[in-house]
This record gives C-alpha cells, structure tokens and sequence, in this order.
C-alpha cells in the first residue's frame, strides 16, 4: 500500500497532518482540534486503507486454510508479527503475542505468570498506574494470597525510587509498572528500575500504552521481561496490541485462554499446546486490526521518534507556559521528565463542566479521572482535564486550548 498523499519527507511534521482524514472535520461549527490522544489516537489514511484493502481482498481465517486466500491473509498476517518484533527490537517473532490490548496482556500475565503466586509472595506495582495494571494484579493475589505492595508517588508525580528499592524484598514475584503515566505523562526511569529489579531476580512487565506513541521502544535494551501496548493509541485500528515476552518466560507459563489455534492435539482426556506465540492466541484474532497494527508501526517510523519527540516537547513547553500563567489554573503531574499530557484542575469548576465548555469550542479533551482512581486521591482531586498531544498536533491547537479556556470564567464567573 502507498503513502497517502500530501505527506512530506520524514520529519516533516506539519505536513503530516494532512494524513489524517478527520482532522478535517469540523465540530459544533468550528475546525476540530482534538487533544484526547492519551484516550485514543487518529488514524492516518494508510492504516485506514491497509484494512479496508484486507477486507476487500484477503478476508479469510488464518493458519488453518489450504485455498489462497487463507495462505494470502497468512502470510499478512504474520508479516504484521515480524514487523512487531522489528518495532520493538525483539530477538524472535515468538515473543510477539497479537492481543486486543494493553488491558488484555496485561490480565494474561497476571493470570498465566500469575498462576505461581503462593500466599505470601508481593506483587510490586506504583502508585500511578491505569487500573489495567492494578486490577489485574489484586485479583491475582485475591486467588493466590499473594500481597499487593505500592510504591508511593511525590508531589511532582514522580516515583520514590529510594521507596522502590526498599519495597523490593525475597518474596516480590513481579515488578509491573508503568513506562508512562496517562494521568500526569510523567516518565518514569524504568531502564534504573529493571536493573535493580533483576539484582533481586525480579522479573519486570511494563505497560506501554502511553510510550509507544511518543519513543522507539527496544526491549532488549530496556532489558524488560514483558511489554504491552495498545495499537489504537498508535495511530493504529482499536482492539488491537502486542505483548511481548521473554521467550523463556512465555514458554514456561501456561494458556491463558483455550479453543481454536492454541492447541496442537485434543482429546477428551489430554490436550497438548501449541508452540509460541500461538499457545496464547486461542480462536480467530483480529487479523485485519494486525495488519493495519503493522503499517500504524511502519508510519511512525516513517515519521521518525527524534521528529516526534522533538515536535511534542515544543508543544508541551508552550502549553505548559501557557498553563502556569492561567488564572487559576493547577497542573497535576510536574515531573522532569513529561510525555506530551497535561493534566490541570480549574479552581471552583469542576473537570467535566471544562470538558463540556471546551467541546462546545470544538476542543476535544479527556476530564475525569483516567482510570487512576487512586493517583487522583493521591493529588487531592476527584477529576482532571487532560490535553494530550500527537505528532498531528499544532501551536495553533494548543492556542486554541487556552482560546477555550478564556470562556470558563465567563460562565462560572460567580462560582
């Protein structure tokens, strides 16, 4: 499949935007200016016509058909494995494990690695996680009585990682944390964390949701045991993502989920499994959604991370500037080292009636609290707003933003 038309050379940011067909709608009568990338992202016209094409030309089952169009949706199909293990710089495509996403792996880890938990053992987590990666990981230790142990988060919305080292003890089992965080985009300094981790003989899974879309990910030099991340944050079709997990691990946890494709004999009274990945990939998977996953990664790279990350932090720095002058106006989340989110409070007016008055100006942003109930008792507030940024977004956007946010005080002027 082509590139759609009007795109630049790599890095070319601007002209990127031309890639993403919805950008040019409009809102209650004024352009769109979406700003709820954390939530999900847009979807550039290639990855759009890489699954409409599956559909118009391949559609059929995977792995289990002679007749050409099954070898042909395949070969796709497989090919979107190897340019996964490309993406995240694996050492095999048997790491590569396609799941809806990032709530999905990480439930299969904490149910099959899970599985070993005796009573007694800790599960180590922190205290910025999405609930994707704590509700998991109690209910693992509801079925083991294995014990929950939570590393605590500063008024920065940083890590303690003198807290960290010392909640490490003989019966962690796992580390499981987050690259970066969705509510505060802090970034945490995992690369430090793993090693201490692994000094203990601690295995460690990040949730990478809200990295990929704004850093080259490779897991070999993260040196991480298990990695998870959605696709529709990265450009690419929703129900989609990639686990990857160290071989040795992958091959000594048991099936997750049984039926089509995970098994390699079946009887009423044995069952042996099939080989990596398959053995966790039970029934008919999203084979269009990995397919259009593929060239979601294939169009980033296009991109370029330096450009991405480079474009993104000059956003970032402008709205935050922009944020520290607003009257009234209290970032959530200061850390040194940020992703492209911003996460504020407006004095007197709650989250969700901000929302409503940004969406009448056709800015679109996530209030609430960001499936991280506790980081937001942490920080004292029932809710947030959070504007997150993409490679499509513009100082324009975020002028828009703070445009919006001028009409907050003039409707809650007397609260």
């Amino acid at each position: 499949m082509g590139r759609a038309a009007g795109t630049g050379p790599a890095g070319d940011i601007v002209r990127r935007r031309a890639d993403f067909p919805i950008l040019a709608r409009t809102v209650n009568d004024r352009p769109l200016v979406y700003l709820d990338n954390g939530a999900t992202s847009q979807k550039p016209q290639c990855v759009i016509d890489v699954e409409t094409h599956y559909y118009e030309h391949l559609n059929a089952n995977v792995h289990r058909g002679v007749h050409r169009l099954s070898q042909e949706a395949t070969d796709a199909y497989e090919g979107a494995r190897d340019t996964a293990r490309e993406f995240l710089n694996a050492v095999q495509r048997e790491e590569i494990v396609f799941v809806r996403g990032t709530t999905e792996a990480i439930n299969l880890v904490a149910n099959s690695f899970g599985a070993r938990f005796r009573a007694g053992d800790e599960v180590l987590i922190t205290g910025m996680e999405h609930h994707s990666n704590i509700v998991p990981w109690q209910l693992a230790c509801e079925r083991s009585g294995a014990v929950l142990k939570v590393v605590p988060v500063d008024d920065r919305g940083e890590l303690d990682i003198e807290a960290f080292g010392t909640l490490l003890s003989p019966r962690t089992r796992i580390v499981a944390l987050t690259h970066v965080s969705n509510a505060l985009g802090t970034i945490n300094p995992v690369r430090e964390l793993i090693a201490r981790a692994h000094a203990r003989g601690v295995p460690v899974l990040l949730d990478g949701a809200q990295a990929v879309p704004h850093v080259a990910i490779d897991v070999q030099a993260l040196d991480c045991d298990f990695y998870a991340f959605s696709g529709h944050k990265l450009y690419g079709p929703t129900g989609t993502g990639v686990l990857y997990g160290r071989r040795a691990l992958l091959e000594a946890m048991p099936p997750w989920q049984g039926g089509g494709d995970m098994i390699r004999q079946v009887s009423f009274a044995h069952t042996t499994y099939n080989d990596l990945p398959y053995k966790f990939e039970a029934g008919t998977p999203n084979i269009a959604g990995a397919i259009a996953l593929a060239e979601a990664m294939r169009y980033v790279r296009e991109v370029g991370f330096d450009a991405i990350a480079a474009h993104e932090h000059a956003l970032l720095r402008d709205a935050t500037e922009r944020a520290q002058a607003f009257p009234g106006l209290r970032l959530i989340g200061t850390a040194r080292e940020k992703a492209a989110i911003l996460s504020f409070v407006l004095e007197d007016v709650h989250a969700h009636d901000v929302g409503s008055i940004l969406d009448h100006e056709g800015v679109a942003v996530r209030t609430g609290h960001h499936c991280a109930m506790p980081l937001m008792e942490r920080f004292g507030v029932a809710a947030t707003v959070r504007a997150s940024f993409a490679l499509y977004n513009t100082h324009e956007d975020v002028a828009a933003l703070f445009a919006a946010l001028e009409k907050v005080p003039e409707v809650f002027g007397d609260a």
